[in-house]
């Protein structure tokens, strides 16, 4: 008698926290050999509305963050990641056919991008700001501010390289992020957003909800 393997089912991450979509949906999620090997929850509208509110709320609490505690969390992700470089290469082997070298600068490339924009938390102020010269008796002074809620769509490839990349620019500038994965390799997002998410501390009890991440 063959048995039947349990697959697993790999939620949304809203709000801090790893949820299943109130649609009750889910996809499957199939190998390079066209083997079943996972489940990816399907976001509905509401779910991507319920995102762009918790990164609304938690916004302002990211945002009074100062710049050396946002680069540290961007930094803890990157350790984080760094830690599990082996596992997700090893994922990218398995469900895309991968080559392993190619797989391994992958992920180092991930984590050289956090480290990157860690670095820029208490740089773009500087850059991007200063003294303005008018012909008046006064200073002026320009200053970045955080646009608010940033909405963006990974690409499909490559997978954990195009999250990373698409999320990290978001979080220096002190605006909250809503990220959806594409249909066709949502896996290794969804393994990773799980290995450096809630559980490793990525996202600080009090700004839960600044990051979520959906497919889409």
């Amino acid at each position: 008698m063959t048995r039947l393997a349990v697959r697993k089912t790999y939620k949304l991450y809203v709000g801090g926290a790893f949820a299943r979509s109130e649609s009750g949906r889910h996809d499957p999620v199939l190998d390079h050999e066209g083997s079943h090997v996972a489940n990816i929850t399907r976001a509905s509208r509401k779910d991507v509305r319920d995102a762009v509110k918790a990164a609304r709320k938690a916004q302002p609490g990211w945002a009074g963050k100062t710049a050396y505690n946002r680069g540290q969390v961007l930094y803890r992700a990157a350790e984080a990641l760094e830690s599990r470089g082996a596992e997700l290469a090893q994922q990218a082997v398995d469900l895309r056919g991968a080559k392993p070298a190619a797989a391994r600068e992958q992920v180092a490339a991930a984590v050289d991008v956090l480290v990157h924009y860690a670095g820029w938390t208490d740089k773009l102020h500087a850059v991007l700001g200063g003294v303005n010269p008018v012909a008046a008796p006064f200073l002026s002074f320009s200053t970045p501010e955080a646009t608010g809620v940033v909405g963006v769509v990974a690409p499909e490839e490559p997978e954990l390289l195009g999250l990373i990349g698409a999320i990290a620019p978001i979080s220096p500038s002190s605006s909250g992020s809503s990220g959806a994965t594409t249909p066709t390799t949502p896996v290794g997002s969804g393994i990773e957003k799980e290995r450096n998410g809630a559980a490793t501390g990525f996202t600080p009890p009090s700004t839960a909800g600044s990051l979520s991440v959906q497919p889409a």
